[in-house]
């Protein structure tokens, strides 16, 4: 278990250095993705301004405020609350984000299935954990919205975020075919042979 400190945008090598119950530390810049963001790029085909190339997207859609535009807003957004959601359900879109965007890390929480840890071992890149209830802490991570693109999708926008200091994360799932997700799903299921087995019962 190792920790690494990464200046978004990053490269293949790096992204296959880490490995299952590493941490990571971001800097420099995340992309905000959300549902409709991904159906409208990957669906209808919506291109984006944006050069995700080697990025890191984090599923979120935030609760801003509009602002008039100046140097510490210059898109005319606020951070309000910067949350992060459910990946399960952008789970066929981690495949597009990879190959035809060249996205490096998704971060989210709950969760993803085969298919991402497939992709991510392909093209290599990681999905990087952030524990539910923490949307006030990592907020202050974020130090302003520095651009948005698909906007009349908002809050599902695109967001362009300056970000310091964001993590520690923790690697849930790597490109070496590992899921920490797999891991717990068979030590439950273990522990739970092992509990019906003390009870007499037999497990189905």
């Amino acid at each position: 278990m190792a920790h690494y400190d990464f200046t978004m945008p990053v490269t293949e090598a790096q992204a296959r250095q880490l490995h299952v119950n590493d941490t990571v530390t971001l800097n420099g810049i995340l992309y905000g993705i959300r549902d409709a963001t991904l159906i409208h790029m990957y669906d209808r085909g919506r291109k984006t301004r944006f050069d995700l190339s080697g990025q890191a997207v984090i599923h979120t859609a935030p609760n801003v405020k509009k602002v008039p535009k100046s140097a510490e807003f210059p898109c005319g957004y606020a951070s309000v609350c910067i949350g992060t959601t459910t990946s399960d359900r952008m789970e066929r879109f981690t495949r597009p984000l990879l190959e035809k965007n060249g996205v490096r890390f998704v971060i989210g929480k709950g969760g993803m299935r085969e298919d991402s840890l497939a992709a991510f071992q392909q093209f290599g890149g990681a999905y990087l954990v952030i524990s539910g209830g923490v949307a006030a802490l990592e907020t202050t991570w974020i130090k302003q919205i520095e651009d948005v693109d698909l906007d009349d999708l908002n809050p599902e926008s695109l967001w362009k975020f300056r970000i310091e200091n964001f993590g520690p994360l923790l690697v849930g799932m790597d490109s070496h075919g590992e899921s920490l997700y797999d891991t717990v799903k068979q030590d439950a299921k273990s522990r739970r042979a092992q509990v019906l087995a003390s009870l007499g019962v037999a497990a189905r």
